[in-house]
């Protein structure tokens, strides 16, 4: 699902609204926010949100979303942000949708493990374990995220994590099984496509070791990536929590595309 801001706005930019199992609204005041100086496509991933059916893998939603842009009359972007997941996806439009892009900003995005097939398997049985334990308990969820750290600027935690639990019984098992394993896993070509894009890939602070590889990976692909430390920070918390502080980041970095 495509949603459209700032539709007056010349200047395009694509955001994916999804870390991997994260709803919507977790990501719908950064959109908007950002529709007052770009005509924002943001996307909501199959699977997410009560759509009907379930996300099947970036790969389809990498040909489902171009499709759908190119149906709106897109044949060009000025920017594309994605978190996590969502910048998985932005990894693999960049690589296959032929589409130009002139800057994007990868915010912790995920490359495909190098592993075995059967390390792979095995890391993706512990994942789906995790995660649905997660959505079946609120006393795991805020271990593992602690409210007082993780609610969204504005917003009560009580109230953000009451719509969380009920949000994650919307999930199929199918759903989340294809998250970690095509989040993970899925392909690219190689070699990669020469692209004018400059790309600007964001880490937290605290996630740092956590995207080592994904790091590598992403620099020995694409050419000319740069890297940007967000201070004090884990994996998705700028855009998920400190929404004043992500708007200044996202337009400085759209700002400085034709620098």
């Amino acid at each position: 699902m495509i949603h459209e801001y700032g539709t007056e706005n010349e200047k395009k930019v694509l955001f994916i609204a999804t870390a991997a199992l994260e709803p919507y609204w977790a990501f719908q005041r950064q959109a908007e926010t950002l529709g007052a100086d770009y005509h924002v496509y943001a996307v909501a991933a199959d699977g997410h949100d009560g759509q009907p059916g379930d996300f099947i893998s970036v790969e389809k939603t990498v040909s489902d979303m171009t499709e759908e842009l190119k149906r709106r009359g897109v044949t060009k972007l000025y920017a594309a942000y994605g978190l996590s997941m969502g910048g998985a996806i932005i990894i693999r439009f960049l690589a296959t949708s032929g589409i130009p892009v002139e800057r994007a900003v990868i915010d912790g995005g995920i490359l495909p493990y190098t592993y075995p097939k059967w390390v792979c398997k095995l890391i993706h049985v512990g994942d789906f374990i995790a995660m649905r334990s997660v959505t079946k308990s609120r006393k795991l969820l805020e271990l593992v995220a602690p409210p007082e750290k993780y609610t969204a600027e504005g917003n009560d935690p009580k109230e953000e994590y009451d719509d969380l639990m009920g949000f994650y019984k919307t999930y199929s098992n199918k759903t989340i099984s294809n998250v970690f394993w095509s989040a993970n896993n899925y392909e690219l070509p190689h070699p990669a496509p020469k692209l004018d894009t400059k790309i600007e890939y964001w880490y937290g602070e605290h996630e740092k070791k956590a995207r080592k590889n994904d790091m590598a990976y992403i620099k020995s692909y694409f050419d000319g990536v740069s890297f940007r430390q967000i201070v004090g920070m884990e994996h998705g918390e700028l855009v998920m929590v400190h929404l004043k502080q992500f708007d200044k980041e996202i337009k400085r970095a759209l700002a400085e595309a034709h620098a």
